[in-house]
């Protein structure tokens, strides 16, 4: 039963379960793996049943056959746990927000994908294809690296993925700079990423009914997320970011203050993730006093 004094959320994905194959079709598939929980097979078997720690968005709850529920409502549990589904109920707070976006708002419209080069000058892509970017990858990379966010990518790069919540979460946060850089070049995200530290078996692994790996679908949902692309054209960001920010124009300042304010939010999202850590070791010892005091 979900209610207002626990953490717990409900995702209930119907009429999703290939009767023959047992596999989840791609859109549940994308839900699962994104949300990276507990999730098993619903009693009906044509559905499955995610259960995550989170605070469910504004809003409404279900569209189709996506539903999100944190009270007033009761999961029947199975224990047919899906293979390759983590065991324990995890914290998703980003990715219970992106599906909620994607998935159930009402607006049709996507969100800035967050990618944090507002600061960097851009260029718009007028078409579905890649956006030639005049980059080879090592000056590429070096751009990547010496942006004002470039501590983030080096961090991805090396494969660290301290302040997300899955490994999930990550390689799409990685993928999305990527993108950004490459002008939304498919094969030459899928080529650096190979290089980087994230990279993992599960990467060509078949994911989905339609025959995509998981790599693919990651790249897809990145080039989706991402609308502008670097302009080698225009001026280097260097020539701004050096500047005080109480100089050059409203709308550079904007972009100089929009940066910091992600990066704070970066962080404060990190130290939630830490507190939480703390908290559950301080239940654990604190519940282990009580035992040792009953004894």
């Amino acid at each position: 039963m979900f209610t207002d004094d626990d953490p717990i959320v409900g995702v209930d994905l119907d009429d999703c379960r290939e009767p023959d194959t047992c596999e989840a079709e791609p859109p549940a598939r994308d839900i699962i793996d994104r949300v990276d929980s507990y999730t098993e097979v619903s009693p009906s078997g044509t559905g499955f049943h995610v259960l995550l720690k989170g605070e469910l968005p504004q809003g409404r709850n279900r569209r189709g056959s996506v539903e999100l529920y944190d009270s007033a409502r009761y999961f029947t549990v199975t224990g047919k746990h899906l293979e390759g589904t983590p065991l324990r109920v995890a914290r998703r707070q980003d990715a219970l927000e992106a599906i909620h976006r994607e998935y159930v708002q009402e607006t049709e419209s996507r969100t800035e994908s967050g990618t944090g080069h507002s600061h960097v000058d851009v260029r718009r892509s007028e078409s579905d294809g890649p956006v030639d970017v005049g980059l080879d990858d090592e000056e590429l990379l070096e751009k990547a690296r010496n942006a004002s966010n470039g501590e983030k990518f080096q961090r991805l790069w090396n494969g660290q993925t301290r302040g997300y919540e899955s490994h999930s979460e990550a390689d799409l946060a990685l993928c999305s700079l990527l993108a950004f850089w490459t002008g939304a070049d498919r094969s030459r995200i899928d080529r650096l990423f190979r290089q980087s530290g994230l990279m993992r078996e599960k990467w060509d692994e078949v994911h989905y009914a339609d025959g995509s790996t998981y790599g693919e679908k990651t790249i897809e949902r990145a080039v989706a997320g991402v609308s502008e692309y670097y302009d080698p054209g225009a001026a280097e960001e260097s020539d701004f970011m050096t500047k005080p920010i109480g100089t050059g124009t409203a709308d550079q300042r904007h972009a100089h203050l929009a940066e910091k304010n992600r990066l704070l939010t970066e962080r404060v999202s990190e130290l939630d993730t830490k507190l939480e850590a703390k908290e559950e070791r301080i239940a654990e010892l604190e519940a282990e006093l009580d035992r040792l005091d009953a004894r």
